[in-house]
């Protein structure tokens, strides 16, 4: 019998062929998933693949919810009854328009959010508003702290001079670091603080530098703690972004008691303050100031800022009563309308919603059969005011009718209404505030929606033109007679 030889290395492949197969690797199983839709993904993600959900991805298994031991309460629940309310009373500021935004002064233990663009005039009110709180106490002594993270004290020194914002008791601080802001707090011991501003604070216990979303919500927290236990009121000033919104997290507004939005063009002298949030008071209220180079004043009635001081009739000119929260504002709408040479008719507006104007012009067009398809057509407010209401929409049309009949509107005529498509003019709310604040000023003829005279009282010396649609306003108002 023949021994069997050696193997080949051929055989020795073979052999190796012929063995056991590899396992490839097992897939690991998902370890995390989203609470939204259960999307499962291997590794932590701050936003869901699926349903681009953010925070919602969660590890599987992980205690989602931890039990605390109950502690002896320092502070025990009391009937409401019993509640002492003197501690919820508001404080007047001094500054009578801002006591107005905030609903008559601020609560004690209540965080202000002053938000709007650079330049409009935020540290100058608010040093304003920190002086004359300093000087409102029984002696003249009650103390206030402004803390400026942007400014030197010196810098802010030379502003308060400038403004006649000096005061014993308020006290000048610039600094950038939390810890050291609430020792000054301690320090000083003050009854109102002023931050300017909270993206300019930072603290060292939270990592990434002064103004990003962690920074913020710390900063912001610390604050709101120490104004709650302590009863001081806080004021914090806050950036925009390009957008106009506030910067920072939106937590931000949910935070603090009160959101005051400032607002107002920077070539212009008005600023106009309103409420987006309050839990002590009305959001409806807007105060209107004059900044200037002495100073910012608040203006108790702003209506004569947006009137032209002109005593001749000019074509293309209507005046309306806005509402501006609760408060009537009577404001001039101009029109200027010429043949154009485009081949695009231009439509420009400076104070008005650029699209309400565009519905307005083709409301003309089709339902008044107004000759204004090939022609240029520019509107503007007079005093830098932005009009947003639909109740401003009649006063356009009859700027823009007499604007292309080359007539004016007799003296003394204001005009309020919403224009629908159908070329309707529909009745708008608060008729008779602003009756009264035209006949205040002196106005003794008003074009009105229907309805106006049987709703309530009319101001004695005022005629009222009712008109149903836009034909009708535009023929009764400017020739003061009605369609046939």
């Amino acid at each position: 019998m023949a021994r069997p030889g050696p193997l080949s290395p051929a055989s020795h492949t073979v052999c190796r062929m012929a063995g056991p197969p590899s396992r490839r690797p097992a897939r690991p199983s998902a370890a995390y998933r989203c609470a939204e839709c259960g999307w499962q993904a291997v590794k932590w993600v701050g936003r869901c693949g699926e349903c681009q959900a953010w925070g919602s991805v969660a590890e599987v298994g992980a205690v989602t919810a931890r039990t605390t031991a109950a502690t002896t309460a320092q502070r025990p629940a009391v009937p409401i009854g019993e509640v002492d309310v003197r501690r919820a009373v508001a404080r007047p500021t001094g500054v009578p328009e801002f006591d107005r935004v905030l609903g008559g002064g601020i609560v004690p233990g209540a965080v202000v959010l002053v938000a709007g663009e650079p330049g409009i005039g935020k540290s100058t009110l608010l040093l304003d508003v920190a002086a004359r709180a300093a000087r409102s106490g029984e002696h003249g002594d009650r103390r206030v702290l402004y803390v400026s993270g942007e400014e030197s004290a010196a810098q802010v020194r030379t502003r308060a001079e400038r403004i006649e914002a000096m005061a014993r008791s308020l006290f000048l601080a610039s600094e950038t670091d939390l810890a050291t802001v609430l020792g000054q707090v301690d320090a000083v011991q003050p009854e109102l603080v002023v931050v300017d501003s909270v993206q300019t604070i930072g603290s060292a216990e939270v990592e990434g530098s002064a103004g990003n979303v962690s920074q913020v919500r710390e900063v912001a927290a610390s604050l709101i703690q120490v104004a709650k236990e302590r009863g001081i009121a806080v004021l914090l000033v806050g950036h925009v972004t390009k957008d106009g919104s506030i910067a920072g997290p939106r937590v931000l507004e949910h935070l603090v008691d009160v959101v005051v939005q400032f607002e107002g063009d920077r070539h212009s002298r008005l600023r106009l303050v309103r409420a987006v949030k309050n839990r002590y008071g009305p959001t409806d209220e807007v105060g209107c100031f004059d900044l200037s180079d002495v100073g910012i004043v608040g203006l108790a009635d702003p209506s004569g800022l947006f009137l032209s001081g002109r005593t001749a009739a000019v074509p293309g000119t209507c005046v309306t009563v806005t509402l501006e929260g609760r408060r009537p504002l009577v404001t001039e709408v101009q029109a200027l309308v010429t043949a154009s040479s485009l081949a695009t008719p231009r439509r420009a507006t400076s104070g008005l919603d650029p699209a309400r104007v565009n519905m307005i012009l083709a409301v003309l067009d089709k339902r008044a059969q107004a000759p204004i398809g090939s022609s240029d057509a520019y509107l503007s407010t007079v005093g830098g005011v932005r009009i947003t209401e639909p109740a401003a929409d009649l006063a356009v049309s009859l700027a823009l009718a007499g604007a292309i009949t080359d007539r004016p509107l007799p003296p003394g005529t204001v005009a309020f209404g919403e224009v629908g498509l159908a070329g309707e003019v529909r009745p708008v709310t608060g008729a008779h505030r602003r009756l009264a604040e035209a006949a205040r000023l002196g106005f003794d003829r008003a074009v009105v929606p229907p309805g106006v005279l049987g709703a309530g009282p009319v101001p004695d010396g005022v005629q009222l033109v009712e008109a149903g649609t836009v034909a009708e306003a535009v023929l009764r108002g400017l020739h003061d007679r009605a369609p046939r």
